[in-house]
């Protein structure tokens, strides 16, 4: 949306918006849209049509109402620019590889703690080598494997469905009241929506080029797979690994991501995520694989809460971390030791190999990922 082939007594609205944005609200493109709609039908009558319109398409959170209403005053009523406490913090980015455009989502804590993880951010490139890997069957065998749920849409069939009684009735009709075999109808079944969160902070280094593979793989052989990678930022690269040819498809994710091996923010970065509607969505009744050392430093507040919401949304949450390849790992960690009631599955992601057995096995049922650890301490 630009503001050059917008109507001239529109342009404050989207000026609004924009000036939200720039201060860390989520405001997602279809907010923007809706809220400049809701302004139309209100007439508007007066400044408090527009207010309301403005609460309830752009949804500011509860406990940044008193920010939103201050920005409210200052940009509609020209009052003096408001303080914002926490104005002055770093913020995470969220780049949405449908455009170039940067969405800049939720004020970020500076926290200390955690060994080799590190708050800073740090952007940088990254390049993949070409290499044999053998991920042609995983691809292959990907779609059938994942966990299937009943569509809405039905398909015919032959026995065990329910009576297509318009189709039946047409039927009879064409054939002069005869009544042929009837025709019958069931739900379809169809693969799960798969999630990809990747990893990429400098603590991960290491594996970076394995689970970029991984995921280019998923993509290419599950139709309804999207893959994001976060650090200090969080970047949806889906539509880069749509391109068939690997090394050109990782070449243009490389492109995209700008915080490879820097510093890592895991729970603002999905909170982030999930302050997306449209990212959100993605989410909601998928299965959700993060690749991530779960390195969260100090305060793990913020992971907390975003593990379960995401949780909520899933059909299944599993962390794959490369630290349970050593036989000696144990979840001891503050923020693991949080997390591991709400997760799913807490396995080895320190491998292609590992991570393909898994995820191959997600339709399968197994025990709760805090069952098995409890047994294993």
């Amino acid at each position: 949306m630009h503001g050059e082939s917008l109507p001239h007594a529109a342009a404050p609205f989207l000026g609004f918006a924009r000036l939200l944005r720039h201060h860390a609200f989520a405001i997602a493109p279809e907010q923007v849209t809706s809220f400049m709609q809701a302004v139309t039908l209100l007439g508007p009558r007066s400044m408090n049509d527009i207010h309301e319109a403005a609460l309830a398409t752009l949804a500011p959170s509860p406990d940044r109402r008193s920010e939103f209403e201050a920005h409210f005053r200052g940009y509609f009523y020209g009052n003096a620019k408001p303080s914002i406490e926490g104005e002055e913090d770093e913020e995470t980015r969220v780049k949405d590889d449908r455009g170039t455009r940067e969405e800049e989502s939720r004020t970020v804590r500076q926290e200390k703690g955690g060994e080799l993880s590190s708050a800073l951010e740090q952007l940088s490139s990254r390049d993949f080598q070409r290499d044999a890997d053998g991920l042609g069957s995983f691809r292959r065998r990907l779609a059938s494997a994942l966990p299937a749920r009943r569509s809405f849409r039905t398909t015919r069939t032959r026995s065990r469905g329910i009576l297509d009684l318009r189709r039946s009735l047409s039927e009879i009709v064409s054939a002069d009241g005869d009544i042929p075999a009837p025709l019958l109808r069931r739900r379809q079944t169809v693969p799960r929506k798969f999630l990809l969160l990747i990893d990429v902070s400098g603590s991960m280094k290491l594996h970076t080029a394995d689970y970029l593979k991984l995921a280019h793989a998923a993509v290419q052989g599950a139709d309804r797979a999207e893959v994001f990678t976060f650090g200090t930022r969080l970047t949806r690269i889906t539509s880069a690994l749509r391109i068939r040819d690997r090394d050109q498809a990782l070449a243009r994710a490389s492109a995209l991501v700008d915080d490879w091996d820097g510093g890592t923010r895991m729970g603002p970065t999905l909170l982030a995520f999930l302050s997306v509607p449209r990212f959100s969505a993605f989410a909601r009744g998928a299965a959700v694989v993060i690749l991530s050392d779960a390195l969260e430093r100090g305060d793990h507040a913020d992971l907390e809460t975003a593990i379960r919401r995401l949780s909520a949304r899933a059909f299944r949450l599993s962390l794959a971390t490369p630290l349970a390849g050593d036989p000696r790992f144990r979840p001891a960690t503050a923020a693991l030791r949080a997390i591991l009631p709400v997760l799913d599955d807490l396995v080895d992601g320190s491998s292609v190999r590992s991570l393909t057995h898994f995820i191959l096995s997600l339709a399968r049922p197994a025990q709760a990922a805090e069952a098995i650890w409890k047994r294993v301490s």
